[in-house]
């Protein structure tokens, strides 16, 4: 077995939960950079935008923008500092206010504007989100962003016509994951269940469970069945380009074939110690250190 490619440091900070302060050192972007990350139509979406974010640590997560003809609902919000441009890029498609705003998961790269959007729009996350930003204490988003309106299972959003649903199909990325589903569009945002492609640098995303706010490798594929149940065949993930539902059925399968990989060493013997040496992920393209190999190893181990 060849060892696990270790990631950078870079890699492991634009997908782990880290301070404000590290969030508001992000690289400068490039013209290019910027031009990847301005608010387009989703294609054949009637109403549906999408801000791309493709990382944690330079663009934050993507944001869905649904324009209703009574105001605008937005899933996700990027960074502490992403509000204003998040409002200039809604304006720029759209006289509308901002009156909805979903969260996905608590991190600060998706849930990091809430606090400015609480005074004028309604702020919606799972309890699990809420109780993690207020446990977290200003590390993921500051307390003040925590969303005053929770669901436990599914809650839905009418405006202008439109129905946007928020799922809660159980443990992945953490303990507190949304989906959203636009079921008149046929799309998902899945937020961080399901992440791909490469960031904005060109490193390659792969999955993190964040066993700090819930996360769970175990249930995570399950959690991902659950999501399939829905009828669309546009995804917006967490971070990467907009994609089917195809790409979802082939990410489960690859996290599929981790689980089984690293149970089947546990079972044959291997220890904590030699689990990322032994453990072959090559052909799942997604280069994960040892740390995060040997976290996945204690849950399944217990």
């Amino acid at each position: 077995m060849k060892r696990t490619i270790l990631v950078t440091a870079l890699a492991a900070v634009s997908i782990a939960v880290i301070g404000l302060a590290g969030a508001q050192q992000r690289p400068s972007m490039t013209p290019e950079q910027l031009q990847r990350v301005q608010i387009r139509p989703v294609p054949g979406k009637d109403g549906l935008y999408v801000i791309p974010g493709f990382d944690g640590n330079m663009s934050g997560g993507s944001i869905a923008v649904l324009v209703t003809g009574e105001g605008v609902i937005i899933v996700d919000n990027k960074f502490s500092d992403s509000f204003a441009d998040i409002v200039r890029q809604v304006a720029s498609v759209t006289s509308e206010p901002i009156r909805y705003v979903l969260n996905t998961h608590h991190h600060f790269d998706h849930a990091g504007s809430n606090a400015n959007f609480i005074p004028t729009a309604q702020v919606i996350g799972h309890e699990n989100a809420r109780a993690n930003m207020l446990k977290n204490n200003g590390t993921s988003a500051p307390p003040s962003g925590a969303p005053p309106m929770t669901f436990s299972q599914r809650t839905s959003v009418y405006l202008g016509g439109a129905e946007v649903q928020a799922h809660h199909f159980g443990r992945g990325h953490t303990g507190g994951d949304a989906v959203i589903y636009f079921p008149q569009q046929r799309t998902v945002h899945t937020g961080d269940l399901f992440i791909w492609g490469d960031r904005m640098d060109g490193s390659t995303l792969a999955p993190f469970i964040d066993y700090d706010n819930g996360g769970s490798a175990a249930d995570w594929t399950a959690t991902l069945d659950g999501v399939l149940t829905l009828d669309f065949d546009t995804v917006i993930p967490g971070h990467g380009p907009l994609l089917t539902k195809n790409e979802i059925r082939e990410f489960k399968d690859k996290f599929d074939r981790l689980v089984m990989r690293i149970t089947r060493l546990i079972e044959s013997g291997v220890t904590r110690n030699d689990i990322a040496d032994r453990l072959n992920i090559e052909d799942l393209n997604w280069p994960l250190a040892p740390d995060r190999i040997q976290a996945i190893f204690d849950e399944l181990a217990e």
